[in-house]
């Protein structure tokens, strides 16, 4: 997942694991057994930007999050064609009162992504869209794709 500091990149990974949703910094690139989940500031710290490239190699699609909360985007348009990878886009924040969807989704399309999941990491809304999603792409039986979403108990 590649998005700006604030996009909900750790928050839509606890999400999609059915994890309890906690506010955790990321200040590295942090593999799961099925997420690589990289800090915003790889994205905004141009002598760090290569090294996106470098782990997109090594995942089957890369996930561009833009929050529908954004002034402005950091994904110039057409930026998907540096990816040897499948890349979705993945508005996050859309039960935020002060969202701009239209905008948001305008962006990640100009970007590239020609499949993009609206969510809600904290409703749950669109998060299994992307889960079924990600289990059914590429070909693959659903079996060898383990994104699976857990009941969350309280």
């Amino acid at each position: 997942m590649i998005g700006r500091v604030g996009a909900g990149k750790t928050t839509l990974t606890q999400a999609l694991k059915g994890q309890q949703l906690n506010y955790c910094k990321t200040q590295f690139i942090h593999y799961t057994d099925t997420i690589i989940d990289t800090p915003g500031e790889y994205l905004q710290t141009h002598t760090l930007g290569a090294a996106l490239a470098l782990y997109a190699y090594e995942s089957d699609v890369v996930g561009l999050l833009c929050s529908a909360t954004e002034p402005f985007t950091l994904f110039p348009p057409n930026i998907t064609c540096m990816c040897n990878r499948e890349v979705i886009g993945i508005l996050t924040t859309i039960d935020d009162p002060k969202a701009n969807i239209p905008m948001t989704y305008n962006w990640l399309k100009e970007a590239g992504c020609k499949k993009i999941f609206p969510v809600s990491s904290v409703t749950g809304e669109g998060l299994n869209d992307v889960i079924e999603y990600l289990n059914d792409s590429h070909g693959r039986p659903a079996s060898s794709r383990p994104v699976r979403r857990k009941a969350i108990h309280q």
